[in-house]
């Protein structure tokens, strides 16, 4: 990545995040999936469990890093199983894209002591996300609790998604975790399709341009 000399004047953004999200405009918005699969590591053996999940993608105000501009969604993701009411998983995070680059960054964090952050590119039109996150890595790397790096370490972590013609998307997401007393690394896999069932709001700088706008005028 190239650095500019002048690392403090801020790039200019504009109010509609929604108009300048690339590729993560397919994103946006509250989603449902309902045929999930998720293969995960036990003592006796991989096991196999279907689940559902509810997904909200909101925009947020564009971010600065001096120079470097992003717009992005604030996310959460929520999964149960057919067997338990109690949460299976939840993940919070966001969806960022750097439009000047092309990169698409995916930030994860999960109430089990684990973030990440992972990264790509794509086209502002593309119909496919790839994105990675290494162990070890200080930019695009994982970060875990003692107990899960010495008993679940995760080395690896790449989420695939596909936006299909009907307006659905598809993702893999896939985890390499190396077991305490195991030789070889497990393969931790889940997948589903997500339907939207409601838009998303405004971030919060169109709100106010909104309300503005519509505000009555005084006689």
């Amino acid at each position: 990545m190239d650095i500019p000399d002048d690392i403090f004047t801020e790039a200019d953004a504009v109010s509609d995040t929604l108009a300048n999200l690339g590729p993560l405009r397919r994103l946006a918005g509250i989603w449902e999936g309902h045929r999930g699969v998720d293969l995960n590591p036990k003592a006796d053996g991989p096991e196999q469990r279907a689940y559902y999940e509810r997904i909200e993608m909101h925009p947020i105000d564009a971010q600065t890093n001096g120079p470097q501009l992003f717009y992005g969604l604030r996310y959460h993701v929520h999964i149960n199983t057919p067997e338990d009411q109690i949460a299976f998983h939840d993940q919070v995070g966001y969806w960022l894209w750097e439009p000047a680059t092309g990169l698409i960054l995916q930030t994860v964090a999960i109430p089990r002591g684990q973030v990440a952050i992972a990264a790509g590119h794509a086209a502002p039109d593309g119909t496919r996300l790839s994105l990675t996150a290494e162990r070890g890595q200080t930019e695009y790397g994982i970060c875990s609790t003692t107990f899960l790096e010495l008993a679940f370490r995760t080395d690896s972590y790449r989420i695939e998604v596909d936006f299909n013609a009907d307006g659905s998307w598809t993702y893999v997401s896939e985890t390499s975790l190396l077991v305490r007393g195991r030789d070889t690394p497990f393969l931790h896999r889940d997948t589903n399709i997500l339907t939207k069932i409601a838009e998303p709001d405004l971030n919060p700088w169109a709100k106010i341009l909104r309300e503005t706008r519509n505000a009555p005028v005084d006689a």
